[in-house]
């Protein structure tokens, strides 16, 4: 089934890849590889602002790790020129999540844009990880995630 079909499957449309919102480019091809900016949690309502172990349950911010991770698809699609068939796997994701000092659950977190991408790619949407907690993150957002995906 083709990632298109997929992310029909799962009732997801991708957005338009977000422009960037300072002096840095969204993506960068080196060889095969498509080295995506940090994506924000945000949907079509606006950003998904909040703080983990404050006024976020870990169900909220595995939905806005989501998010990034469909701004990271549509990052990529724009990468190879709109076609996704193009994508051959996720390579590695680090999640940066807005949390305080006694949250511990950036793992849970992170796991909404992990367990999306293996939805949308099949094993090819496994990958390596990193997930790290962070005292503030641009414009107040939950969620802030990078990723690097190989592509033909």
């Amino acid at each position: 089934m083709s990632i298109e079909a997929r992310l029909a499957e799962l009732g997801v449309t991708l957005p338009d890849a977000p422009a960037p919102a300072a002096n840095y480019v969204p993506f960068v091809v080196v060889g095969n590889l498509v080295h995506v900016s940090g994506q924000i949690s945000q949907d079509a309502a606006g950003l998904i602002k909040g703080r983990l172990g404050a006024d976020m349950t870990v169900e909220q911010g595995a939905a806005a790790a989501q998010r990034c991770a469909i701004s990271l698809l549509a990052q990529v699609k724009k990468a190879c020129g709109g076609d996704l068939s193009r994508l051959v796997r996720a390579v590695k994701l680090t999640g940066f999540v807005n949390s305080t000092p006694d949250f511990t659950d950036q793992p849970k977190v992170i796991n909404g844009a992990s367990d999306f991408l293996v939805a949308a790619l099949g094993d090819a949407g496994r990958h390596a990880r990193s997930a790290v907690s962070a005292v503030s993150l641009p414009l107040g957002v939950a969620v802030e995630i990078e990723g690097i995906f190989e592509i033909r």
